[in-house]
């Protein structure tokens, strides 16, 4: 075995070079660079056999089909979120920051049965007064909650059949970004315009900004902002009327919803300030009455 030294190496001529004791370092590597002209031959060749395009000729890739549309792509993610919250139960307290109000809470319950209830702090009269919407097999139901600041009685009044939405004069709104745009949402006709947005303050998952494509017609639900988790659970909207930001961990839901109070004939509550009471009513409440006893009593002015 040779020790190549530099003297040895240079009193070496040339021509023996290749013949004896060459140094196997210095040839391997011409060889190992030509491994890469080696396989663009192969895969030249290959190519030509089975009619490929040779090389210096290549041609530009034709495909059919079109890159992903971003718009369409976050309508489809819509609509597969909506189909998840369809099926999410759960329990979750919520804040809804009215637009030119004040925070309120709200408890948001999707019953394992499919019956929802959504308890709304000043949901009515003008924000005096705490109501629950409740919808189950019997029909949707507004609900009076007695509270510390407004002693109202307990009652629930029918103000929809089975399903249906709750009449403007007495629907706090909130209600329905739970549960009543999710049909629209997963319907691939309506008319909405739908894109990914920047995530709202306290949100998780992706929010959705939807619009309506027909500014002529009525919007087909509340436009605004959306957020869902990844299991179909809303964390937060933004709609005209205000801001919902979910405020704690779900937490499981019941197997079904009960009513708050016994069934009334009504009316039910209207969102609006309860209008002041007429002279005829004042008149009355100031006015003693006589009851069959004798005896005078005051008439207490009503709540």
């Amino acid at each position: 075995m040779y020790r190549d030294t530099p003297h040895r190496f240079r009193a070496r001529p040339a021509a023996r070079a290749a013949g004896r004791g060459e140094n196997v370092s210095v040839r391997i590597r011409p060889a190992v660079r030509g491994l890469s002209g080696l396989v663009a031959v192969l895969v030249a060749a290959g190519l030509a056999a089975c009619g490929g395009t040779p090389p210096g000729s290549v041609q530009p890739v034709n495909t059919d089909s079109a890159p992903p549309d971003p718009v369409d792509a976050a309508r489809t993610a819509l609509a597969a979120v909506a189909a998840l919250a369809q099926d999410h139960r759960f329990a979750a307290l919520y804040h809804f920051a009215a637009t030119g109000g004040p925070t309120r809470n709200v408890v948001a319950t999707i019953a394992g049965d499919g019956s929802w209830r959504v308890d709304i702090a000043g949901g009515a009269l003008d924000g005096t007064t705490d109501v629950s919407i409740v919808s189950n097999a019997s029909g949707v139901y507004q609900c009076a909650l007695p509270s510390l600041t407004n002693s109202v009685a307990s009652g629930c009044v029918r103000v929809a059949a089975p399903g249906k939405a709750v009449p403007a004069a007495y629907d706090p709104g909130i209600e329905r970004l739970f549960w009543q745009w999710l049909t629209v949402f997963t319907d691939r006709q309506a008319a909405l315009s739908v894109s990914t947005a920047q995530p709202l303050p306290g949100s998780t998952g992706t929010c959705f900004s939807i619009d309506s494509i027909n500014a002529s017609l009525p919007a087909p639900v509340d436009v605004g902002i959306y957020c869902y988790g990844a299991d179909g659970l809303l964390t937060a909207a933004r709609v005209g009327f205000g801001v919902l930001t979910i405020a704690g961990p779900p937490v499981t839901p019941p197997a079904k919803v009960d009513l708050p109070g016994p069934i009334t004939s009504g009316p039910a509550l209207g969102t609006a300030e309860p209008p002041p009471p007429s002279s005829s009513q004042l008149s009355s409440q100031s006015t003693p009455s006589t009851p069959p006893s004798g005896t005078p009593v005051t008439v207490a002015p009503s709540n």
